[in-house]
């Protein structure tokens, strides 16, 4: 696809790799929209890279409602859905599972993207035409010590992007999961404070620069899956 003019809808944009995307996306002079649950820190970002805010909480189906009809007022059209917003929790051996972090955790990573999807999905077989890209984690591909739920509900991510592909490549949509092993970013702090980079570790930019190669490929192809890994962290 084209970067240029095209409309991207970005969740957690206010952030590491959300943030990262959009940057690079809207330097290529695309039209970004992203959301985030910090109004104050969603706008400063927003105002920074030259994209357009939707304060929204991807885990609420009146927000994600609401996101749409806010973007649609501002681009009248979409083109691609990045799903990125997730969170961590949860984490302890399988006698220490809690009920409410599963519902944390899923409201956003697994049932907040399920929604974002379905409603990028209404309108991509409308057109005929459309992206969507989920970012997952190498989570998705192995389950870990402590990590019961954050690695199931990343399965779970993979799994929904697959049937996705199913679903859609006879309107010409293509759904691309993105897995990045561990990026300096703001995940896992109860702050959400932005980790210093690593000079062996990945940054939220290679994984940005990753989506964007994937969405650059001409429409009649796509990259079911990428995984990205740094070179030598140890």
């Amino acid at each position: 696809m084209n970067i240029k003019n095209s409309a991207f809808l970005i969740t957690g944009g206010s952030a590491g790799i959300g943030k990262a995307t959009a940057k690079m996306l809207a330097d290529k002079r695309g039209r970004v929209a992203i959301t985030g649950r910090d109004k104050s820190k969603l706008e400063k970002v927003a105002n920074e890279i030259g994209a357009f805010p939707i304060h929204a909480d991807a885990a609420k189906e009146e927000d994600v409602n609401k996101t749409y009809e806010l973007f649609l007022k501002e681009f009248g059209k979409l083109d691609c859905l990045i799903n990125n917003a997730g969170i961590g929790g949860g984490w302890g051996e399988i006698t220490e599972l809690d009920m409410n972090a599963f519902h944390d955790v899923y409201a956003v990573n697994v049932f907040g993207a399920a929604m974002m999807g379905s409603k990028a999905a209404q309108i991509f077989k409308k057109q005929n035409y459309g992206n969507i890209v989920n970012i997952a984690s190498t989570a998705a591909l192995k389950g870990y010590a402590n990590g019961t739920v954050y690695a199931s509900s990343k399965f779970a991510l993979r799994g929904m992007t697959q049937c996705w592909q199913a679903d859609l490549r006879k309107y010409n949509v293509r759904v691309i999961l993105i897995n990045p092993s561990e990026v300096t970013t703001a995940f896992g702090s109860s702050e959400r404070v932005e980790r210093e980079e690593v000079s062996n570790k990945l940054r939220s930019e290679e994984i940005a620069h990753t989506i964007l190669s994937t969405l650059e490929m001409d429409s009649r192809g796509f990259i079911p899956e990428v995984t990205v890994w740094a070179t030598n962290p140890f």
